[in-house]
């Protein structure tokens, strides 16, 4: 599946355009603010091919890609073009209580979020100016260094204009206008006015001396009232001149107003923010380390750490330092080493290539494959990633392992971040968890029954069904796919109504995701083989099997829609993976009256091979008994 088709099936899955009200993407997710989170397909979702899986914090619904995540973004852009206009254009959701907290960080992040790359592009080039440095590849002054330090610099040293252009897109503001006021802060005279050390004052009213140069929360908070400001003004001033003076009256208001309360109140508000949480970091030590590097997953899981930013930003702009950021280093690899962990112990092949593949790309900063792909999925590696972090963190902050930019990688490639005088705890930190959540999840195992058989393995051979009663066994393994020669044939395999596939209420058969083929609505709860050939995979929840025919046609037959919820309850298999079977005869049975009572029992049945015809046919449609001819592909 491409990108664009996999853009088109989320809008679909999410609710259709309609239902989004704005879209922007990290580092690996799609963020969704929705109308109705009520609306989302989320079966159809984990089943599309580049999603890894779903997460949702507070009312913002996240769809997780990974490093195809910009890919899948410009084609979701590209497809429907309103999208990219959706952040400065939101329609309102229903009123719904939400927690003051989470309604804070979801904010902060909508701000910070698309001005991330940015940031990270200058941090990672001072980290690198800092290395280049140390190693004596560059001398510290030359124009050189001069202008790439500008590089680095200026970003943070006009932060301010970031956040103000983003935080008014986030605000429902005109971003411009929001940028015309931290202009206005940041004007060299104005520098030069509040630091004279001189007494200021805007007709009569005291202004307090701030630095607004690299600042964070000032701004944020500034801007979020004049988005309220601009709305009033707008109200009250004429149609006609409204272009002139909603933007006018909106500045003479604003920028006294932050000057004289707003930009002392937020440097107060940071300043406190800042201490506290350093505070922590530089008191706690080695206590504070097992605790935030046991919990760093769980904070960035909800999105907690979006609201650390401001303060990250604000301590390397004035202290030269963090000490929070480390500790992301150090869950990423704590994540990484479970997942190696998941390596060593599964059985499945599929499985082990996928844990191999995604901690390296934990490794390498991206740990949302690993986190949510491997080790949430299992558990046990999840809770053994904890560990690894909590034994990294509390050695990097018992020794007070500090980063010296912001990067924007947790992972190797954003180890120039770390370079300074305190690099080798961070390091050994980052070691530890990798190496302690390796060794624990080892110890602790997987139970590979608990993982999403259809998400990580669709057609991995198991052995979980009930032993085949036919007496030849083969080895699916060692089995070459025959390439189909001729027209085949497949046979109904239930008894009960066949309808065209487009008719089932479930985008990935409906939309002939997975191929074309034909659905059933069954009377009789009783599974028969399509077809003489094997059987290739038996699920482990028993609500679906695959089956291929010695003339080379590969049939699924999905018993329900999001049946795979009920974990084989209500459904007993007759074969196992490997069964030699002739068309007839019977491969499930199952109880019709209890699975309908909360599941569609509508049954698609597939031709996973499509593309080897020309052509895939039903034959039949209406009432039909299990044994009639059906469908037809042909060569």
């Amino acid at each position: 599946m491409n990108h664009q088709e996999t853009a088109k099936n989320i809008v679909k899955a999410v609710g259709g355009k309609d239902n989004i009200n704005s879209v922007y993407h990290c580092v690996t997710r799609l963020r969704f603010d929705l109308k109705d989170n009520d609306k989302v397909d989320n079966g159809t979702l984990k089943n599309l091919d580049k999603v890894m899986g779903t997460n949702v914090s507070g009312d913002q619904f996240q769809v997780i890609i990974g490093n195809d995540v910009s890919k899948v973004f410009d084609a979701m852009v590209k497809e429907e073009p309103a999208l990219q206009q959706s952040q400065d254009n939101k329609t309102a959701k229903p009123e719904k209580k939400q927690n003051v907290i989470l309604s804070i960080f979801e904010t902060i992040a909508g701000v910070f979020a698309p001005m991330l790359p940015a940031i990270t592009a200058a941090g990672m080039l001072k980290g690198l100016l800092a290395l280049f440095v140390s190693l004596g590849w560059m001398a510290a002054g030359t124009d050189t260094y001069r202008i790439l330090s500008a590089i680095g610099d200026g970003v943070f040293h006009y932060l301010p204009l970031l956040i103000a252009f983003s935080a008014a897109r986030k605000f429902g503001a005109n971003p411009f206008v929001a940028v015309a006021l931290g202009t206005a802060l940041m004007y060299p005279d104005m520098s030069t006015l509040l630091s004279s050390g001189e007494s200021v004052s805007f007709i009569g009213i005291p202004v307090t001396a701030v630095s607004y140069a690299s600042s964070v929360i000032p701004i944020l908070l500034a801007v979020w009232i004049m988005s309220y400001v601009e709305k009033w003004v707008d109200r009250v001033i004429p149609a006609a001149l409204k272009l002139l003076l909603v933007p006018l009256v909106t500045l003479i208001i604003m920028v006294p107003v932050t000057l004289i309360a707003i930009g002392p109140l937020g440097t107060f508000v940071g300043s406190a923010l800042s201490g506290g949480i350093n505070w922590l970091l530089n008191e706690g030590g080695l206590i504070a380390g097992l605790v935030l590097g046991g919990a760093m997953a769980l904070i960035i899981m909800t999105g907690m750490h979006y609201a650390l930013v401001p303060i990250i930003l604000s301590n390397i702009a004035t202290l030269g330092f963090d000490k929070f950021l480390p500790l992301t280093y150090i869950s990423n690899m704590g994540q990484a080493g479970a997942t190696l962990g998941v390596f060593f112990r599964a059985k499945d092949k599929k499985l082990k290539t996928v844990a191999l593949s995604t901690s390296f790309t934990a490794l390498m900063g991206v740990t949302e494959p690993a986190m949510y792909g491997v080790n949430m999925k299992f558990k046990r590696p999840f809770a053994a990633a904890m560990i690894g972090s909590a034994v990294g963190g509390g050695f990097a902050l018992a020794f007070g392992a500090k980063a010296y930019v912001l990067a924007g990688n947790g992972g190797l490639p954003g180890l120039p971040a770390l370079i300074g005088q305190t690099f080798w705890y961070s390091l050994i930190g980052m070691i530890l968890a990798f190496v302690v959540g390796t060794i624990a999840s080892v110890l602790l195992g997987i139970k590979e029954e608990e993982g999403d058989a259809e998400a990580l393995a669709p057609f991995a051979p198991n052995a979980a069904a009930t032993p085949a009663k036919a007496t030849e066994v083969v080895d699916v393994n060692a089995m070459e796919a025959p390439a189909p020669s001729s027209n085949a044939m497949a046979y109904a395999p239930l008894t009960g109504k066949s309808i065209e596939l487009k008719e089932v209420n479930d985008p990935t058969f409906g939309d002939e995701m997975m191929g074309k083929g034909v659905a059933f609505v069954p009377t009789v709860g009783e599974l028969v083989s399509p077809v003489t050939g094997t059987i290739m995979n038996v699920f482990k929840t028993k609500h679906a099997i695959v089956v291929r025919s010695d003339d080379g046609m590969e049939l699924l037959m999905h018993v329900g829609i999001n049946t795979v919820k009920l974990r084989g309850q209500h459904f007993e298999a007759h074969v196992a993976t490997g069964a030699r079977v002739k068309a007839g005869d019977k491969l499930l049975t199952f109880d019709l009256e209890e699975i309908a009572k909360e599941y569609d029992i509508t049954t698609a049945m597939v031709v996973t091979n499509t593309a080897d015809y020309s052509q895939v046919l039903p034959v039949k449609l209406g009432d039909i008994v299990a044994g009639e001819e059906v469908l037809e592909a042909k060569i």
